[in-house]
């Protein structure tokens, strides 16, 4: 097997055009920013931009999956028998289905400066598709597996 070492720092590969949500995004609009952009995650950010946490496409089904399995015992006692309006329903849905809900905090985050050896190590050590660079705690960028990929494809060494 040949090995090809990753040579540089994040800087060079990272992508610097950051779609974010905040906690209060709603998980219907970060479902539509994610799948409009063809990305598998993004990052949540407070007011001033620092990070605080990463939502993924496994939290928003796995929030999807256990709204379905409380919500009809949970419209059934609120409906009391009664036939609820669909806006209604749907209002209910959406008032408490945020970000914040389903989002993971424990975010491994790297900077710019980061070798990308030692990105690459994070990434299959913590099983995840991509890392927040931040800068005094605000995002800055992100790296991905994919950018990782490129750059090894870019080598003419390889």
């Amino acid at each position: 097997m040949v090995e090809a070492p990753l040579y540089g720092t994040v800087a060079g590969v990272m992508t610097r055009k950051v779609l974010t949500v905040t906690p209060d995004t709603s998980i219907r609009a970060a479902a539509k920013l994610m799948g409009d952009n063809r990305v598998s995650g993004v990052p949540v950010v407070d007011s001033d931009g620092k990070l605080i946490g990463l939502v993924t496409e496994v939290d928003l089904l796995r929030s999807r999956q256990k709204d379905a399995d409380r919500e009809s015992w949970w419209l059934d006692m609120l409906a009391e028998g009664e036939k609820m309006a669909p806006e209604y329903l749907e209002y209910i849905r959406d008032a408490h289905n945020t970000v914040r809900n389903v989002m993971h905090t424990d975010v491994s985050s790297v900077t710019e400066d980061t070798p990308l050896e030692e990105v690459a190590q994070m990434l299959v050590e913590k099983g995840v598709k991509r890392l927040p660079v931040v800068a005094d705690g605000k995002i800055v960028g992100i790296v991905s597996r994919a950018d990782l990929v490129k750059a090894l494809g870019a080598r003419k060494n390889w």
